[in-house]
């Protein structure tokens, strides 16, 4: 379930990594989390970490549109809530 539940946040990310509208130094962070979650070869709570820990740097970076940090916002809190 867990795994099911990262594929949709790494969709998710997707689009913002695509979007021409949002930085592109942010978008590459975007896909460093997107890679992050989609990495077998580590546990899910280490996988979740990572991306927590580079999504906070997106989240609060003022050159990401207001709707672009809403979707991250969304996304931190489900890795949290999978986390718990």
């Amino acid at each position: 379930m867990k795994e099911e539940l990262l594929l949709e946040l790494i969709n998710v990310l997707s689009q913002i990594e695509k979007d021409n509208t949002i930085p592109k130094s942010v978008r590459n962070k975007v896909k460093i989390v997107c890679n992050a979650l989609g990495d077998n070869c580590q546990s899910v709570e280490v996988r979740i970490d990572k991306s927590l820990q580079e999504l906070d740097d997106v989240g609060n970076d003022p050159n990401v549109p207001i709707y672009a940090k809403t979707q991250v916002w969304n996304v931190v809190s489900q890795l949290e809530s999978i986390q718990l």
